[in-house]
């Protein structure tokens, strides 16, 4: 109660030393006035500036590099270059290709397999060139090739998932050229606005079987990989072989043919890597490729040269615990066995095989006339 009877008094103060104003036709009136000056003052308060000067609350408005530079975006480049920005955090989930050591030598067994390959299917100097190994998602991949292109989809039988190689415009017209006899010196002549033509898809495809083929030698060392061309496609949205949020690695390779040549990019989504991911991760050294025949040869010596320790096994019964524990010195226990019977061969608690007690010399032998038991087989197959 006294806080509302304090803010009464307080109002009526205020009303009586600003008495309310009267209307003026002519706009002079001290209700205009009042009103004037309390915008006015509300105005200076709160830095109003209706854009003819720089008024304290004015902001400063980016312009399209600033905005693109924070957002990550860089029109100019291909793309190979650092992302910052936004982007930068976005594509942070990536797994960079340097994790994967292994990928690298791939590549460029694959780079030296395509230089012969290639000078045998042309007739012609061909040398080719690894640009860039990156890590990009496969939507913002889509979106980047430059069209008209062909985009071969392909297969990889042992690790059941697809992979995209892309094949551009220079290079399609380079390889009709010097397949169907083109002259040396020019540059291929290049016919924008039309679809290829049957002849066209054909020598590329016949290139891309080719490419495949070396693909598959160079993962050789590493895993055993079948690539079988799936098909060839030119509009990218009927070539998605992953979600454009997945994670893939590109590799694009520059083939060049005296003056004429192209890109070749291939895409391999880390889907299709994961069932080797292990075999990706390690590092060899020399030019073994994950192979050490000393160590394989070494090891075999070993194995052949170790002693085992074998037990032959005459008879086993059964008795109480209270008779076991009732045994004196001087008892004697009845075998079921006798001078013809099986003796079993044990190594551990793995029997071996059966074999008859003889003598040998002045040592007691035993000769194997059973092959191994089932049990034995498992064991070494499960050391294997």
């Amino acid at each position: 109660m006294a806080d509302e009877i304090d803010d009464q008094a307080a109002m009526a103060q205020w009303a009586a030393e600003n008495p309310p104003g009267t209307f003026d036709a002519s706009g002079g009136g001290e209700l205009n006035n009042s009103f004037g000056d309390f915008s006015g003052g509300m105005a200076g308060m709160a830095g109003w500036d209706d854009g003819g000067g720089d008024g304290m609350g004015s902001e400063r408005i980016l312009n399209q590099d600033e905005i693109d530079s924070l957002l990550g975006f860089d029109l100019s480049g291909d793309g190979g270059d650092d992302r910052t920005g936004i982007r930068a955090i976005i594509n942070s989930a990536l797994v960079s290709y340097e994790r994967l050591p292994m990928l690298e030598i791939v590549f460029d067994r694959l780079v030296r397999l395509m230089t012969t390959s290639l000078r045998n299917f042309t007739s012609d100097n061909v040398e080719v060139s690894l640009d860039n190994i990156s890590s990009i998602r496969f939507g913002d991949y889509l979106n980047s090739i430059p069209l008209p292109a062909i985009l071969a989809v392909f297969r990889a039988e042992e690790l059941d998932n697809y992979g995209l190689l892309t094949v551009d415009s220079n290079l399609i017209y380079s390889i009709v050229d010097v397949l169907l006899g083109g002259r040396r010196g020019t540059a291929a002549m290049r016919i924008e606005g039309r679809p290829y033509t049957t002849i066209e898809r054909v020598l590329v495809q016949r290139m891309v079987e080719v490419v495949l083929n070396d693909a598959k030698a160079a993962f050789e060392p590493l895993h055993p990989v079948s690539f079988s061309l799936d098909r060839l496609e030119t509009n990218p949205r009927f070539a998605a072989i992953a979600r454009p949020a997945n994670a893939a690695i590109l590799v694009k390779l520059r083939i060049d043919m005296e003056d004429r040549g192209g890109r070749i990019e291939l895409l391999l989504p880390y889907a299709t890597l994961e069932p080797i991911r292990k075999m990706l991760l390690q590092q060899f050294m020399g030019e073994k490729f994950g192979r050490d025949n000393i160590w394989e040869g070494h090891l075999a010596t070993e194995l052949w040269t170790t002693q085992m320790e074998v037990r032959a096994v005459l008879d086993e019964q059964q008795l109480p615990l209270s008779k076991v524990l009732n045994l004196q010195v001087g008892d004697t226990l009845m075998l079921n066995a006798t001078p013809d019977s099986l003796v079993e061969l044990r190594a551990g608690s793995i029997p071996l095989t059966r074999g008859r007690m003889g003598r040998r010399n002045h040592s007691i032998a035993i000769r194997a006339d059973a092959p191994l038991t089932p049990a034995a087989k498992k064991a070494v197959q499960k050391l294997k």
